[in-house]
């Protein structure tokens, strides 16, 4: 049987974190680009309507601002799992507003091109900055998240599950059995309770039939040389038996102790 080795991965986590911090950098130079092509165009746009000096600069920044605070907003939402809908709006609002306003910059009358090299300024914008929070945000993430095998390497398998040990199959209970009878049975002023004392030691109430046999076994007949009563079986002598010692009468019945067993 041939052995398995595990494939060597080279790590590429040096080249990986480069070209990352090298992707951040063109993307944070284009951003500033776009933002200054477009923020002077709309200062250019504000000059021409009667705005001057500080407010002609700081009017772009009242449409831009709309953009970078809605793009930092949907960054926060998304690191919180949730979803903000006004943070959406500023970024749609902001940039509509921006694409629109660099195309009217150019004036009327002017052929296609001029407003799509007017419409791009705003629109590099945008992407470059989106661009920009996405990277952020795959960043931020990634240091929240345990570090896990790298790719390709073998991964160990899990132990089997132990099989639970199978659970023996008990009779059914029976009934709980009283402490046993006293060695030495008392003194009986009739000579037939020591007959039926001795069937207590099985530890169930004797019965009937039980006391009877035992009773005809020791010779104990009625006058005619029948069997005993039942009456006096139980109402005399088995009474008299439990009177002297109450808690043979806790005892369980004969019949239900051979019924459960």
């Amino acid at each position: 049987m041939a052995t398995s080795h595990p494939i060597a991965v080279p790590d590429r986590s040096g080249a990986v974190l480069g070209l990352t911090i090298g992707a951040a950098l063109v993307t944070i130079a284009l951003t500033a680009v776009a933002f200054w092509l477009s923020y002077e165009a709309l200062h250019d746009l504000a000059t021409g309507h009667h705005l001057a000096g500080a407010r002609a600069w700081a009017w772009p920044a009242t449409l831009d601002s709309f953009i970078v605070v809605g793009e930092l907003l949907v960054l926060r939402a998304s690191l919180l799992r949730r979803l903000d809908l006004l943070a959406m709006v500023l970024v749609a609002v902001g940039s509509a507003g921006s694409i629109i306003l660099n195309v009217v910059s150019v004036g009327a009358g002017v052929d296609a091109t001029t407003q799509v090299v007017a419409a791009v300024p705003p629109v590099a914008a945008l992407l470059a900055y989106t661009a920009l929070m996405r990277q952020i945000y795959r960043a931020l993430t990634a240091a929240e998240q345990p570090a896990g095998p790298r790719p390709g390497a073998r991964e160990t398998a899990a132990p089997a599950p132990v099989a639970a040990p199978l659970t023996a199959v008990t009779a059914p209970a029976l009934p709980p059995m009283p402490a046993a009878p006293p060695a030495l049975p008392p003194a009986y002023a009739d000579q037939r309770c020591a007959v039926i004392r001795p069937l207590y030691a099985d530890g169930y109430r004797p019965g009937t039939t039980t006391m009877r046999t035992a009773l005809t076994t020791a010779g104990y007949l009625g006058p005619d040389g029948r069997p005993l009563s039942d009456a006096l079986i139980r109402g005399t002598l088995r009474a008299e038996v439990e009177r002297l010692e109450p808690v043979l009468a806790t005892y369980p019945a004969e019949q239900a102790l051979r019924a459960a067993a």
